[in-house]
């Protein structure tokens, strides 16, 4: 059996990278919604998805990121591949002025699913990752595949 991250490695494996795709989805927006990761660490691949009865495009990609990156057991490298440039910007840019301005945005406002930006931070906080904009829909097999998980959990959910 080989090991891998998602329960527990050797130290030798402790350089290697793990490589995420995520996505997520409604029909309509807002409305039922699923999200699915993949991760792949060495030859060991695991899918995680999920489904929300009430929700939006954008909280079902923030939820893919932060239950992959939670599902990892000990600190790691991360390639995070996404689809979402809303994640990919708000992680990567934006997230600093949130915290900087009490989680605000530039018009003062209260920051749009601020308790999520809260886990996803939380959940990279172990880890060395590097955020990867992928374009959706457009032939990447594993942003594809991450797509396909989402939309079956969104239509099991929705029973």
């Amino acid at each position: 059996m080989a090991s891998d991250v998602f329960e527990s490695a050797p130290a030798e494996a402790a350089e290697r990278v793990v490589e995420i795709w995520t996505d997520g989805g409604c029909k309509p927006n807002p409305g039922p919604g699923g999200w699915a990761a993949i991760l792949r660490f060495g030859s060991a691949e695991k899918e995680l998805s999920g489904f929300d009865a009430a929700t939006t495009n954008n909280r079902m990609e923030l939820t893919a990121a932060c239950m992959a990156l939670e599902a990892l057991k000990r600190p790691c490298t991360v390639k995070l591949h996404t689809d979402s440039e809303y994640v990919r910007n708000g992680i990567s840019r934006w997230v600093h002025g949130w915290v900087r301005n009490n989680w605000r945005n530039a018009a003062k406002d209260p920051v749009a699913n601020y308790e999520l930006w809260q886990r996803l931070l939380a959940a990279a906080r172990p880890h060395k990752v590097e955020w990867l904009w992928v374009r959706g829909h457009a032939g990447d097999p594993m942003n594809e595949r991450a797509d396909q998980l989402a939309t079956a959990a969104r239509l099991a959910g929705e029973g």
